[in-house]
């Protein structure tokens, strides 16, 4: 088991004239190698939760287990909680500064207390693991590159840390189409091949539908629901309700259900959708 939250409840500004509470009483249970999608709107208490899983924030009550370890005990030793849990938040290249892609990349390892050679391995590993050619950019500086590319860089100084959970918040915020496929592509094969415990936090309904196995939705500070994606958005109504929309494809599927075609609601791709489709216009035609 990679992640167990227990009656987990925060509040800020506790006593005082603007006390908030941001989540209450929530709980859940995420396996080794699970890839979460986490929805919720604006306020619902996401970025509130993922901050407590690798002790940015400390919890009002309840309690954070990481692989055994209990963050809300005074022992815990933080640095091995935070060398676990990999936290990538919106617009990480703001927070590269150092004159090359190697030296920021190197920054956790080294910080870590790791012998150079090491630290080399893990800053070549990570490169090839995020696709950038490490004899191709290892000198480079950062401020030289793409969007994307930075972005990519500072996912690869996270995943130097080696992190068992890796957490990304809107990890394609201000990218455009083609940089945020990169992305997911890098995401879903860090997934597959490295089998690490993924958390996504999305406000897409298109991304999150396609790439994780099991959704948390969010809702006034509380887990509203969870479930596979195709559970999930079944439940349109409700989803609304929460100012939550679901995916375009799963609106056609509805939409062309309504009329009798009975095509599987768990279908999330439009390439999917097409074959489905095209399958369809083809029975008919042999009719």
């Amino acid at each position: 088991m990679s992640i167990l939250v227990e009656g987990l409840t925060h509040i800020y500004m506790q006593d005082g004239p603007f006390e908030s509470t941001a989540i209450e009483d929530v709980s859940l249970r995420i396996e080794d190698g699970e890839f979460i999608g986490l929805i919720g709107h604006t306020g619902s208490g996401k970025s509130t939760l993922i901050q407590h899983l690798n002790g940015l924030l400390k919890p009002t009550r309840g309690k954070i287990i990481i692989q055994g370890m209990d963050l809300t005990d005074k022992s815990v030793n933080m640095k091995k909680i935070r060398q676990a849990v990999g936290l990538v938040f919106q617009y990480p290249e703001h927070q590269l500064f150092e004159e090359t892609v190697y030296k920021d990349i190197s920054f956790g390892p080294l910080n870590m207390g790791m012998d150079p050679s090491s630290i080399q391995e893990r800053v070549q590993t990570s490169m090839e693991l995020v696709g950038m050619d490490y004899e191709v950019y290892k000198n480079r500086s950062p401020f030289e590159l793409s969007g994307g590319q930075r972005r990519r860089v500072a996912i690869a100084g996270v995943i130097a840390m080696r992190p068992s959970i890796l957490i990304l918040d809107e990890p394609t915020a201000g990218l455009d189409p083609r940089g945020r496929e990169e992305i997911f592509s890098l995401i879903r094969d860090l997934h597959q091949k490295n089998k690490i415990t993924i958390i996504l936090v999305s406000h897409s309904m298109e991304d999150v539908s396609r790439l994780a196995d099991r959704i948390i939705v969010m809702n006034k500070g509380k887990i509203a629901m969870t479930g596979k994606p195709g559970e999930i958005f079944a439940k349109a109504d409700l989803l609304e309700e929460m100012g939550l929309g679901i995916p375009q494809v799963t609106q056609l599927i509805q939409a062309l259900n309504t009329i009798g075609k009975n095509i599987p609601t768990d279908i999330f791709s439009l390439e999917d959708i097409k074959t489905v489709i095209l399958e369809c216009i083809r029975s008919r035609e042999h009719a």
